[in-house]
Order: structure tokens, then sequence, then C-alpha cells
């Protein structure tokens, strides 16, 4: 899976015409309004994405599938890349956010861009009617949900993420969160037991011992981290609440000093002595220690630490897309070696469920845009199940086709992509490499995990009863075997090891704080996230604590407590209550 950070999300694209005869009439007349390319004249469309780790024209084979769908090319404008809320605010300033918005919904950036009328209102001239009822059919939930929080009733600004309902984890086979480790060099050392976090950084010291060098020489380690993910703390100081079944959200409100229980009402600000927080800032200073976490993590961003994973510089991954996606090619699997789920005892995994009224992200549409129906027509495309197929698996009869029973299963060429987004796409479908060839936007439609209804499978590849009764390759036999399950997700499930946060809706925008809160916590995060840094690469135990000491009383200083107390007084009142 390519997430999202890096999340994987056809009308055969040669010829840009709906091939499955199967398909629900809203699908169909979308791809019929999208079928004749050649009588739309081209253009180039600016997406502005909030999600986006790619900057510029989207390349390959999804540009290929857009190109023949409705004659558009797409330039893409990341913040992440390209200056964070400094670009943002330009482009409200310039007065125009772009054609495609794929933007936070939870905030105040989303409700200022729609105060100040840079987000067409999808009812005008019967747009969403005319040219959205894929849209209707499959996230009718989000577009009254958007209409009763921000319309007033009537107007609708945008389209939720990640649309899907029903009961029970929504990931696919794996879940968001690990840890997975080097599986290989895990069973060379026995399986040694894991009962706490801590318990990792003596295995890890092992097998850096085992393999000290990467296969192009570099050294090794057990962790490497990226500060271009951080917001007003050190995102990767997060993963051990997430791995506790907590979260920096309470299923509507997003807060950024306080942990939420997902399915209780506890909660812990991030600093507090002995948090989650400050026990994983803990164990990245005892990993330093030893020798095992990355010295570049300070001043890498998160494409020179996928490259090392890639290089098999690495052996923990907090996230299995990052380890499995960078590490996991063909030829390592058929050798037995990659990374799989290794979890700790006490572990309560964070599953963020399904939510038909959608998630923290919106596709919008710009009101400067020149063609709002075509635009329209690209967003309705992403929510039928032609275009979650397509993006999310790539070309039909090239990666994937189906057999004569209508069920989904990967081409050869699939698997191969697959394992390893270097493999080349032919030119007849974009050329270029596979990983760069996927959906840039970096946005969630549907639910992944939802069922096609043309097929009866999951969009998710991996959920496909082809994929799973596949023949194992070594690696995952040895991981299948050991465990006794078929999947990560099977393995939390079957151990009641997972946290499921509910989705909430009470018909009201969520809460963002007032000027006074915002301002204290842009002073804090500042403190948070260099004295956290720091932490991790004190010299020893005496600096450590020195830092952490002035971390929590400069923080107290300018606010911490106050900000903590107004976002969990806002939890009580808007999700606690309502419960």
């Amino acid at each position: 899976m390519v997430l999202a950070a890096m999340l994987i999300f056809v009308a055969a694209c040669s010829g840009g015409k709906n091939a499955d005869s199967t398909a629900p009439a809203s699908s169909q007349a979308s791809s019929e309004t999208s079928a004749s390319p050649e009588a739309q004249k081209e253009i180039t469309l600016t997406v502005f994405s909030h999600t986006a780790n790619y900057a510029g024209e989207q390349p390959g084979w999804f540009a290929k599938i857009l190109k023949d769908k409705f004659n558009v090319k797409l330039n893409i404008v990341a913040p992440n890349l390209q200056g964070g809320a400094t670009k943002f605010a330009a482009m409200m300033a310039s007065g125009d956010l772009g054609d495609l918005i794929y933007i936070g919904s939870n905030g105040k950036d989303y409700k200022d861009a729609i105060k100040a009328g840079l987000l067409l209102d999808l009812n005008k001239d019967g747009l969403l009617e005319k040219h959205g009822q894929n849209v209707l059919k499959y996230a009718g939930e989000a577009v009254e949900a958007n209409k009763k929080q921000y319309g007033g009733g009537t107007s609708v600004y945008g389209v939720g993420s990640g649309i899907g309902s029903g009961e029970g984890p929504s990931e696919g086979t794996v879940m968001n969160f690990g840890p997975d480790l080097r599986w290989d060099l895990y069973a060379k050392l026995g399986y040694p037991e894991i009962k706490t976090l801590n318990d990792y950084l003596p295995v890890l010291k092992k097998m850096q011992e085992l393999e000290p060098k990467s296969e192009s020489g570099r050294p090794t380690y057990g962790f490497s981290l990226w500060g271009d993910w951080d917001g007003n703390a050190m995102s990767a100081g997060n993963f051990l609440a997430q791995m506790h079944g907590y979260d920096m959200s309470d299923g509507f409100n997003q807060a950024q000093m306080t942990y939420f229980a997902v399915n209780e009402q506890k909660y812990q600000g991030i600093i507090d002595d002995n948090s989650y927080y400050m026990q994983a800032i803990r164990f990245y200073f005892d990993a330093n220690q030893m020798g095992l976490l990355d010295p570049e993590s300070l001043t890498q961003k998160f494409d020179d630490a996928a490259n090392k994973y890639r290089d098999g510089q690495i052996f923990f991954s907090h996230f299995p897309w990052l380890g499995a996606s960078s590490y996991n090619t063909t030829e390592r699997v058929e050798q037995g070696k990659g990374f799989a789920l290794v979890p700790f005892q006490d572990e309560k995994v964070l599953s963020w469920g399904f939510n038909p009224h959608g998630g923290g992200f919106s596709w919008s549409i710009g009101s400067k845009t020149k063609d709002p129906a075509r635009v329209m027509q690209i967003i309705d495309y992403l929510f039928s199940p032609d275009g979650m197929m397509e993006t999310g698996t790539g070309p039909k009869g090239l990666a994937w086709d189906l057999d004569k029973d209508g069920k989904p299963f990967l081409t050869e060429f699939g698997k191969k992509a697959v394992a390893d987004g270097t493999v080349q796409v032919p030119a007849e479908y974009g050329g270029g490499m596979w990983k760069d060839g996927a959906n840039q936007i970096n946005g969630s439609s549907l639910h992944i995990s939802m069922v096609n209804p043309n097929t009866g499978e999951p969009y998710d590849n991996k959920l496909w009863t082809s994929v799973l009764n596949d023949n194992p390759n070594p690696l995952t036999k040895s991981w299948r075997e050991k465990t006794g399950v078929s999947t990560s997700k099977e393995y939390f499930v079957k151990n009641n090891l997972i946290a499921i946060l509910k989705p909430v809706f009470t018909g009201n925008a969520p809460e963002t704080p007032p000027t006074d809160i915002e301002t204290k916590v842009g002073a804090i995060g500042k403190v948070i996230k260099e004295n956290s840094w720091k932490m991790i690469y004190a010299k020893n135990e005496a600096e450590f604590d020195k830092l952490k000491q002035e971390m929590v009383t400069k923080a107290k200083g300018l606010g911490y407590d106050e900000v903590v107390n107004w976002e969990v007084d806002r939890t009580k009142r808007t999700v606690w209550d309502a419960q």
C-alpha cells in the first residue's frame, strides 16, 4: 500500500472508455460524460493538496488516465513541500486556491476559505446534480454533513475524505501502525519475546550486530526519523500513543496538545509526566545512547528516511506501509527477507474506523476555476467504483483484470508493481516508474476497505480473495507459520488488541481554537518541538533531564495548561456529552 502519507488509492486507459458493463447507471453516466476527451479542450488544472508529498505536473500512468478520460493535466501545489502555512496564506491572500482542492476540513483554514468565497458551492447551477451522481450515491451522508456543518443547510462546499461505513476496524490486511521489524533478522535471533516497548532495543542492537552494513555498505540503525512532518510537537513522538489507543483527535475535534483515548473518556496532555509522548522521547534517547538512532534524523526529510529503508539501513518501522513498501521487493521477499509485524504484548493499536460523514479533509472546487464542470467530473470519478479501482490499483489490463466470474486479480505486472514501486511502466500506459505515476494528490475519496459493488470485493487489492489465496512468498509463509494468522490485522483482531475510533456527528462544525489559544499553541509548539529533538540527542542522562525540565517549565509558562484545559473542555462539551 502506498501512503500518506502514503495512501494507495480501469476502463482501459488506452481507449478511455468504460469496459465494465456491470457498472451501475450512475457510474456509466459519469464515464460517458468523460468518455470523449477530444470534445473538450485540453486544460491544466491547479490542484491544491494539503497532503501531497509531490509538487509539479502529475506524471505517469495516473496522468495518462486523466488525459484519456478528461483531457486534463494536473499541476499539484503541495504546501508540505512549498512553505506550509505560509504557502496557504499566500494563496488565500491572492484570492485563488486553484481549481481542484484537497483541504483539511476540521480547522480554521477551511472555514476561512469558505468565508473568503474561495470555495465553490457545489449546488450552484446544479453542478453536483449534473456531474456528481457517484458522489451522491456513495458519499451522500458526507454531502449532507457538509451542508449542515458549513453550508447553512443549503450550500455544499466539499465532499469528505475516506468515506465508509461498517463496524470493526477499517484497515485492510495491516493496521495503520506496526511496529514492524526486519523479520528475517528477528527469526535469526530466535524470535525473542517482546513484552514492552523497551524490549525492542536489545533486539535491534543484536540485529545491528548481525547486519552492521546495508546492501550499499552504509551503517545500519534501528530507527531513522524525519522532521518535515512535525507540527507543534515531534511527529515521531506520537507513535506510542497511537499504539495504545490514543490520538490527537476525539473523533470530531483535532487537538494540538492533548491525546484522547479513542474508546474511553480519558486524555493526556502530551508533555504531562509519563505521557506517551514523553515515553517516546525517552525511548529515542535510549536508542541513541545505544547507537541505534540515525544521526541524520534531525536534519533529513521523509524521502531521505524512505531511501534508507529502501537500502536496508533501518530495522524498525512504526508504519507497515513504510518498511514494507520501501524494502520488501519481490527479489528480497523471495529470499525470505523483509519487514513484518512484531508487536509488543501490551499494545492496543489505534484504528480510525469507518466514518460515513468523512474524515478530516474535503474535496472542493476553487471559486475561480474556469471549468467547474470538468473539475466536478474528476471528483465524481474519484468517488466512482471505476475511479477507486484505477487510482488504487492502476490501469486495468496492465496491473489488474477480472476473471470469468468478474472477480479482480493482479496481473504478473501488477504483482511486481505492488511489491516494487520502481518497476517501469510501459510507454502506452504513461511510462516512468510505477510509484511516481501514482495519484500524487495523495487524497482519499471512498475508504479503500469498502466493497466495490461491481465485483463484490474490497477496493484494497490486498483484500482480494485472489491475492489472499495466492501462494505466499517465503517471507509471508514464515510469518504466518510463526503467528498462526494470515494477516497482521487478523492478529490484532484475534487477540483483542484494537481500539476503534467511533464516528461522531453533531450537526455542527468542529470548534476551532480562539485567537489567544492559537497564539499560545504556536509558541508552546516551538518549545516542545525544539527541546524534544535536543532531548533525544542529549549526550547523557543529566542533560536529558535538564532539557526536559526546561521544556516543561517554558511550555507551562507560555500557557500549556490553559491549552490542554480548553481542548479537554471542548471535547467534553461537543463529544463526550453527546455519547
